[in-house]
This record gives structure tokens, sequence and C-alpha cells, in this order.
């Protein structure tokens, strides 16, 4: 299996398309597994002519799980510098100089700080469903809050309830489908399932500092993408970002919540990829 390994963490990554075109690079929320962009979703971007990486964050899927480090400042094993640091080596193992950034939820704070910290090795920043990290724009429901925050699931049907008990609160409500949602919840729980990971992710969020100040430097070109009915990271949170940014678009998808439903895939695509090709390398 492909792994890029740095200071003593192996993460787990997978390529779609031809290495000799433009590196998109997919970055997964909190708790998220690569998989997360289906084999479908990828190959449509690669069929856009990129050579497209999904890849496992650090404690999460196949990559280095932190049972057994220490923890430092407010109780986080890493912060999500050292997420961005685990990308750019799986852009190092494949010899990629350059690449496109694409994160959801806390891959959009994730490949926000690629920007800002390894900005020579950005092309182009999209940043979907995001915030900036500044506790005044980031706010979600109260149920969301309950559910986020609830303990993990360890059994497979529990986790599998909790997914959709999730995706009932803040998933796009015109393309709810519980059957599907069930379904990739049963997968993911099949090919790792861990917990301590998911806490461990999310603390790396609140232990980072916000990005307000150095998103308001950033130079690299800027896609920000946030639906209407998302109730886990408001939509104030992305809108903030694209303030913030110079120079930065921002697109509005009616109807979307915090998931990604295939029906919004091409527009998704289409939207990522005509951006792309307005800023080539």
């Amino acid at each position: 299996m492909p792994f890029a390994t740095h200071d003593h963490v192996e993460i787990y990554y997978e390529t779609f398309g031809h290495a000799s075109d433009p590196c998109l690079l997919l970055v997964n929320g909190l708790g998220g597994q690569c998989t997360s962009y289906a084999d479908e979703w990828c190959n449509m971007f690669a069929d856009r002519g990129l050579f497209v990486v999904r890849y496992d964050n650090r404690d999460t899927g196949l990559s280095t799980k932190f049972d057994d480090w220490p923890t430092g400042p407010h109780g986080a094993a890493y912060v999500i510098s050292d997420m961005a640091a685990d990308g750019m080596v799986v852009l190092d193992t494949l010899g990629v100089k350059r690449a496109h950034v694409h994160g959801v939820s806390m891959g959009g704070m994730i490949v926000q700080t690629m920007a800002i910290e390894h900005p020579h090795r950005c092309i182009t920043m999209t940043s979907v469903m995001s915030n900036t990290g500044e506790p005044d724009h980031r706010m979600r429901s109260t149920r969301a809050q309950e559910l986020l925050l609830a303990p993990r699931a360890t059994d497979r049907e529990g986790y599998i309830q909790q997914k959709v008990d999730g995706l009932r609160e803040w998933g796009s409500p015109q393309f709810a489908d519980e059957a599907r949602w069930r379904a990739d919840a049963a997968r993911a729980y099949d090919r790792c399932h861990h917990p301590a990971g998911y806490t461990r992710q999310y603390l790396a969020t609140i232990a980072s500092e916000p990005r307000a100040e150095r998103l308001r430097h950033l130079t690299v070109p800027a896609l920000v993408m946030h639906g209407d009915m998302d109730t886990l990271v408001d939509l104030v949170g992305g809108a903030r970002t694209a303030e913030l940014i110079p120079g930065a678009r921002l697109e509005i998808i009616a109807g979307m919540g915090h998931d990604y439903p295939p029906q919004l895939w091409h527009r998704w695509v289409d939207l990522v990829a005509g951006f792309i090709e307005q800023h080539p390398e």
C-alpha cells in the first residue's frame, strides 16, 4: 500500500488519472477517510484532466493513529498545521512540486493552512463548507452542536445510526437518502473505525489559532464554496473566509447542507475544474 512518511507518521494515499496532469489534492473533514471522496467522484475530476490524490488524514483510515502520543497545549496531540504538513509530504512522495488543494469542512481549514504556510506548493486553494477558526464565525445549530460533541459510538450499528442522525440534521434536505447514508457509513466502519482519532482531530481544530489575519495576506487564488442549508458550519463561515482572502471567489450552492450528495457532484466538479482552468500552473 502507498504511504508517505515523515516524523514517524505514515499517511496512506491513493491516486486517479495521469501523473503528468495538474495535481488536485483532496483533503477530508473531521473523522472522514479518503474514501469519502468516492471513486466515481475522483474519476470525474480525473476526466477533467487532473491527477487526483486523496489521502487519509492522520488518526483516521489507514494512516498513523496517535493513541500513544503525548498531548500538548490545550490537550491536543497535534494541530492543523501538522495536518497540513502531512499533505505536503504526500506531494513530496509523489514528486509533485505544486498542486491545487481542495478541502471540505476541517479539510477546508487544512487547505487554508497549506495556502498560508506553504504558498509555494499551492497553485489554487478551494475551501468548502469551512470557516476561519474565529469563534464569532463558527456558528452551528444547537442540535448540530449536540450531535458533533456526542460520545462516539463504538459498535457498527451505533456508528451507522450516529452518521444517519447527523445527516438528518445537517445533510442536504432535497437529496436526503438514508439507504445511501447507511451504506456509506457501513463501508467506512468496515474500512476503519477509530473514535479516539475523531476526538483528537476535533481537539486539533480547537487548539489551532484562528487564520483570519493570515488569510488577509493570502496570495494563492481561492475558491470558497458553501451550501445555504448547512447547519453544522453555518454559511457565515464560508462568507467570512471569502471576505478575508483578497480576490477570493464565493460560490453559494442552493440546497446544499454539510454533505456532498452525488446529485451535486457534476456542479461541484464544474466549479472546481473550471476555477483550476482559469489558474494554470
